[in-house]
């Protein structure tokens, strides 16, 4: 699941400061999830710019809505026109749901409430661990599904490097070698020979903008010969 964090205070006043009327955008999907960007985190910033611009005497219309997921055009369709009443629109999606929303309105400006910072997993409440970088080529099923991409502090792809010490990184001493857990988990299933496979430097195809299409659409977008 995708993790967002807010964007510095005045960072987001800075953007929105010559508009008076601005529509704050939630997202009931990762964003909710991840108490990051739901109706109820959209509520408290909408409060604290109504607080802080009262206080500088700036008369501000701020409104909110939330859509059930901002990466999904069919749930964009309700704020059609909800957004004619505002001259910007603020978005507490991640940053695919706010690019998402300013091709829908491209006539508005559309400003980011949150900086997206990961692909992981909910740790503990309020807690959440980097998983995947969505490189495009997952190897985990070789490393016993542990993300040597994510996890090594060089993303090495075969073994470890001469910087490992009694199973922890040389980065830090409390950071586990991936690598190491990588041998371990692997002699746990004796699967340990998946260790010598070696892997070919991988094409990093997240360096690019990628079109993910699903086997049984792929039909759809075949160009016609």
């Amino acid at each position: 699941m995708i993790k967002i964090e807010q964007k510095p205070f005045q960072e987001i006043v800075d953007c929105i400061q010559v508009y008076d009327h601005i529509l704050n955008v939630g997202c009931g999907g990762c964003a909710s999830v991840c108490m990051g960007g739901g109706q109820k985190e959209v509520n408290i910033l909408n409060a604290e710019l109504e607080m802080y611009f009262d206080e500088k005497g700036q008369n501000k219309e701020i409104g909110s809505y939330t859509v059930e997921r901002a990466c999904n055009m069919t749930f964009l369709e309700e704020l059609d026109e909800v957004v004619k009443d505002y001259d910007c629109i603020l978005s507490m999606a991640c940053s695919a749901g706010v690019q998402f929303i300013a091709e829908r309105f491209p006539s508005k400006p559309v400003f980011p409430a949150i900086n997206t910072v990961a692909i992981g997993v909910d740790r503990d409440i309020g807690l959440y661990e980097e998983k995947c970088r969505a490189c495009g080529d997952c190897v985990i099923g070789y490393t016993g599904g542990i993300c040597p991409v994510t996890r090594c502090a060089k993303g090495l792809f075969n073994g470890p490097c001469g910087g490992t010490n009694e199973g922890m990184c040389e980065v830090h001493k409390d950071i586990p070698c991936a690598w190491y857990d990588i041998h371990e988990r692997l002699k746990a299933q004796n699967r340990l020979e998946d260790i010598y496979k070696i892997r070919e430097p991988m094409e990093w195809q997240n360096q690019v903008q990628r079109a993910v299409v699903h086997p049984d659409y792929a039909h759809r977008y075949m160009e016609e010969e």
